[in-house]
């Protein structure tokens, strides 16, 4: 599942200064509870819990069918994931000032403990509990939304403007490392296993882990208690109504609707995760094969936003416009790359004939060399994928609020695409189908991607053009 990523949050202005910083340094605590109440400690909490949770969701998503022989119930699960979570984003940042970001955030953990318990529960009771199964992808959907809205609100708060970068990368570093250590978490346990499907020490393994994501958000501390490094009181920052969200929709596509041609790119956003990890990973590799599959493609995530972040995007030196069209460039090789590569393996392969497999392919078969750099190069692309969204739309405004109301477009089209997808290949679509599908989406984002960034990427974003600054939601009147 894919989430937000640290370039919204550049530039917000979420904490009101108090008058005198000393009034408050009496309030600092010595010893290690000054290291408790640090705000980067905290944040590294933060990122702990993400670590537990999502970071546990992505490991096991990529094993493909949730690490199930079967993978029609994971589709279907994670159909109703994506359904939901699109839906109630909208609702999230009410139930978060109203319950606060702290008790928002463990009820968004519950969610992922829930829905790693229902793969055990199927592992145990593959006949029955499939129907859990699709519920407790229902569930997470909404918890998600809570989660990943109370975690803004705190990556929102705790840093001073100085510390934004760092704080934003502390918490990212631990984040991804989840999806990375999840997955070596399930190679470990599964690297002797000649079976097609995960054991039940994996799912408990990964439920351990969720579980202790639960009880995070309970031993952080309370956000009205903390205290910036330069001594202003923290004051959190509280998403709008969910009225608001939605005339911010409107006056964003009506005030630059620029926004619509990078629609085609969101939507294909997480629609490839489908073929890669049900149709690719889980169709044709046993479990240990696809453990380590697993295990490479998060890796590679770290190393494709890192490559394309700093030695494409950030490169200060070239004009901003000549870093996007190297960016989209890039972008349009990796997909004709990736696809062709894996056009080249799917025509080998049907849903019947993989029914018909009675051994599917080790990490110690030939021609497992070739499949499993399929799958890196997939990571890849898709950590670039994911930056270079961001990236443009960091690059069509400077406001925050403008850049809140296009993350929200981005989140609520990527997860479209993601539920109708997963319930394509849960109902039994063609590999081919969705394959071919998911080239298309990509070559096809691109194309319409590269007439915006002609038109709206500039080399310097000009103040008339943050057209949300005033509007009605951002400042002056409130509609909370």
């Amino acid at each position: 599942m894919a989430v937000p990523t640290p370039e919204q949050y550049d530039g917000e202005k979420t904490l009101q200064p108090i008058p005198s910083a000393e009034k408050f340094a009496s309030e600092h605590h010595k010893g290690l509870w000054a290291l408790y109440y640090h705000p980067l400690f905290q944040i590294c909490m933060l990122g702990f819990v993400c670590f537990m949770c999502p970071g546990m969701f992505n490991a096991l998503s990529g094993l493909g069918g949730g690490g199930q022989v079967d993978a029609q119930t994971a589709s279907n699960a994670n159909s109703a994931l994506y359904s939901t979570f699109a839906f109630f984003s909208f609702f999230a940042g009410s139930i978060n000032n109203t319950l606060g970001p702290r008790n928002t955030l463990m009820i968004g953990t519950v969610g992922y403990a829930l829905f790693v318990g229902s793969f055990l529960a199927d592992n145990i009771h593959p006949t029955t509990a499939g129907p859990f199964v699709v519920a407790a992808g229902a569930i997470l959907g909404i918890c998600a939304a809570f989660l990943w809205t109370a975690q803004g609100s705190l990556v929102l708060s705790y840093p001073t403007e100085a510390e934004k970068g760092k704080y934003i990368g502390v918490f990212w570093a631990i984040f991804n490392l989840g999806g990375v250590v999840g997955a070596a978490v399930s190679l470990g346990q599964n690297f002797n296993s000649e079976a097609n499907q995960v054991g039940n020490g994996t799912y408990i393994g990964f439920l351990i882990l969720t579980l202790i994501g639960v009880a995070i958000p309970r031993l952080m501390a309370d956000p009205k208690k903390m205290i910036r490094t330069d001594g202003t009181k923290v004051e959190t920052y509280r998403h709008p109504s969910w009225k608001v969200e939605i005339y911010r929709l409107w006056f964003a596509l009506r005030t630059d609707p620029a926004i619509l041609m990078l629609f085609p790119m969101f939507y294909a956003s997480n629609y490839f995760y489908t073929w890669q990890f049900n149709d690719y990973n889980q169709a044709l590799f046993d479990i240990r094969a696809r453990s380590l599959n697993n295990f490479v493609y998060w890796l590679s995530q770290i190393v494709g936003s890192l490559a394309i972040g700093t030695l494409v995007l950030d490169q200060v030196r070239f004009p901003r416009r000549t870093r996007a069209f190297a960016g989209w460039t890039i972008l349009l090789a990796m997909v004709f790359i990736v696809n062709a590569w894996g056009y080249a393996y799917q025509k080998t392969y049907t849903r019947e004939s993989v029914a018909l497999l009675t051994r599917k392919m080790d990490i110690h078969d030939p021609g497992y060399v070739g499949h499993v750099w399929l799958m890196i190069f997939c990571g890849l692309l898709d950590a670039m994928w994911q930056t270079t969204a961001y990236w443009l739309m960091g690059a069509m405004s400077n406001d925050p609020s403008k850049l809140a109301v296009f993350t929200g477009f981005y989140k609520s089209i990527q997860s479209a695409g993601a539920a109708g997808v997963w319930r394509a290949d849960a109902v039994g679509i063609p590999y081919m189908n969705i394959f071919l599908s998911s080239w298309c989406l990509t070559a096809g984002g691109l194309a319409f991607a590269l007439p915006m960034i002609y038109i709206r990427v500039k080399n310097h974003t000009e103040l008339e053009e943050e057209n949300l600054a005033t509007m009605p939601g951002t400042g002056g009147q409130d509609w909370d």
